[in-house]
């Protein structure tokens, strides 16, 4: 029993570090298998978490990790966990580099991946001057000229929420805007502007937009876009260990952090939760409690 983990949590971003500290706590062998790749890594700036408002998102991960180092019962992995299976009362997971690991309980904190629109300029954008979140930070960019960048539902949703930090909106859809005559009136009423035109391109100076450049030979300059865009989880695991997914692609949890499989429990962005580093970061401990718990009854015959 010695070789096997209490845990092994994949991803070694906030929520799966602030697991790692709860179980490290609880006295619990630990190892986090991380790919040192999260999908904020290109943000310079996180805001809207208290103790930590204007750091960066990698500073905040490296002093948790620093903090998370202190108890011996963690250990930390830099790999990419490609593969997990049940075996007897538990699982292993091997790794890219042929790691194979036994452990009693999987934490998912495996994130999401943005997929990214084929407008040139938007990548390098993303999470600089394309944003996605106004809580985190639309304080920062408050009464700018702003551009939204989205269609359907997003087109009409995200433009109302950002009235409250920006009364100069204009959404821009890349063609038709899918919306209803009532909720274009209710736009128009917001003084919000809807263009339907296709985008060429983004121009930006180190990710700080500059202009957003349409087909038709037109322009809009803007430092300031908000973006609606399709996800992906960013790990199969979830997918290979058999956990329900929502429609939206999300990993399936209950108000404990359990996912539909038996020992395997999953946080932070990969769920269906606000996608904001304190949410991951709560989502996290609240795992880490559950993982406690159900390895304290497991001891005790206690089906979880």
């Amino acid at each position: 029993m010695s070789d096997i983990y209490d845990v092994i949590i994949v991803g070694g971003s906030v929520s799966g570090l602030s697991a790692a500290l709860t179980l490290g706590r609880s006295l619990r062998k630990v190892l986090v298998i991380d790919s040192a790749e999260p999908c904020n890594r290109q943000t310079p700036f996180s805001y809207n978490f208290i103790t930590q408002d204007g750091n960066s998102p990698q500073q905040i991960v490296a002093t948790a990790k620093s903090e998370v180092e202190k108890y011996e019962s963690v250990q930390f992995l830099t790999d990419i966990a490609v593969d997990a299976i049940e075996y007897q009362d538990g699982f292993t997971v091997t790794t890219k580099e042929n790691g194979s690991y036994q452990t009693k309980k999987i934490l998912l904190a495996t994130g999401m991946r943005d997929i990214m629109p084929d407008i040139p300029g938007f990548s390098e954008c993303w999470g600089i001057s394309v944003l996605h979140c106004p809580y985190c930070h639309g304080y920062e960019v408050k009464n700018e000229k702003t551009v939204v960048l989205a269609s359907g539902l997003a087109a009409y949703h995200l433009p109302i929420l950002l009235h409250n930090w920006s009364r100069v909106i204009t959404v821009l859809t890349n063609g038709e805007c899918g919306l209803s005559e009532d909720e274009l009136i209710t736009l128009k009423e917001l003084n919000v502007q809807v263009i339907e035109k296709e985008i060429d391109k983004i121009e930006h100076e180190n990710g700080i937009a500059e202009n957003i450049c349409l087909k038709d030979g037109s322009s809009i300059p803007t430092n300031v876009i908000y973006a609606s865009i399709p996800f992906e989880q960013q790990s199969k695991l979830a997918e290979k260990l058999g956990c329900e997914l929502t429609e939206k692609g999300h990993i399936e949890v209950d108000n404990e952090q359990r996912t539909s499989v038996e020992g395997v429990y999953a946080v932070g962005d990969a769920t269906p939760q606000q996608r904001a580093i304190s949410v991951a970061a709560a989502s996290g401990t609240k795992a880490a409690f559950t993982i406690n718990l159900d390895l304290v009854l497991r001891l005790k015959g206690v089906r979880t």
